[in-house]
């Protein structure tokens, strides 16, 4: 499985960007995708991720903020991330869980990640 994120960089308070993720080496449409980030003295965690049945899920701090797409026929994750806030600044990581099949017990509020991305760095400051 290889994934590999794009669209990282340095924005402005409020600005926008949208990251992307092109997968590899699985069954893209079978399984959940999502996007972590390092949160300091919590480690990887989940920002928001997509189902395999479109359902989406987003952390507190970014609802209404990040909207989460996948176009299956690309094997393509995005992730739009408005009104940025300098609290949003971290390196980003594309992953996916092969126990995250439709109907399976895996979540994104409790799930691991078996497969992420080397990462691309989003910094928010002005």
């Amino acid at each position: 499985v290889q994934l590999v994120e794009s669209g990282g960089g340095l924005v402005q308070p409020g600005g926008s960007l949208r990251l992307s993720c092109a997968a590899s080496g699985l069954i893209f449409s079978s399984y959940a995708m999502g996007w972590a980030r390092q949160v300091p003295w919590k480690g990887l965690e989940w920002v928001s991720g997509i189902y395999s049945d479109g359902r989406t899920y987003y952390e507190d701090s970014v609802k209404g903020r990040f909207t989460i797409s996948r176009d299956n026929a690309k094997n393509t994750v995005y992730l739009q991330m408005n009104s940025l806030k300098p609290d949003d600044t971290a390196v980003y990581y594309c992953a996916t869980d092969l126990s995250s099949t439709y109907g399976s017990s895996w979540s994104f509020h409790s799930g691991g990640m078996d497969y992420r991305g080397k990462g691309t760095l989003v910094t928010v400051s002005s």
